[in-house]
């Protein structure tokens, strides 16, 4: 499926669309990955998720930090954390092991979305879903879901 969004209005909505459709896994959580050249939009869709899941706080990109994780109290949610993490500073899977990847995958109560999976891919289990972004001629956005 793909959408294209022209403004963050559009983006938010589409953000708004996508987390409706999300569900939690029974087995473990929910991995959302996040692909596309510098700029294209993916920490922007990842603060449109936020804001749609309730977060109040302001959602920055973690590259310097690598990882944020969010409480997630809004009452429609159907996850209790939002996992941020920004792989684009790491040169291997083994790099997420500090951020206890493994013990945020194994609780189905969290929502993790991933830039720069293929950073770490050697690591990562099947996602649920894989986003692509790509900027347009127009500075509009192509989102591309597998």
């Amino acid at each position: 499926m793909e959408a294209l969004v022209k403004t963050l209005v559009e983006l938010e909505a589409e953000a708004a669309r996508f987390v409706g459709v999300l569900a939690p896994s029974p087995r473990g959580a929910t991995l959302v990955t996040l692909s596309g050249d510098l700029g294209a939009g993916k920490t922007a869709f990842t603060k449109a998720v936020a804001r749609t899941l309730g977060v109040d706080e302001m959602v920055t990109s973690p590259t310097f930090v690598l990882e944020k994780i969010y409480k997630l109290g809004h009452p429609m949610s159907k996850f209790k954390r939002l996992v941020h993490i920004d792989a684009y500073r790491l040169e291997a899977g083994n790099d997420l092991a500090p951020l206890g990847f493994d013990e945020l995958m194994q609780d189905a109560g969290n929502l993790i979305l991933l830039e720069w999976p293929e950073k770490v891919a050697d690591a990562l289990p099947t996602p649920a879903v894989r986003i692509s972004l790509a900027v347009l001629p127009n500075d509009s956005r192509m989102i591309t879901y597998g």
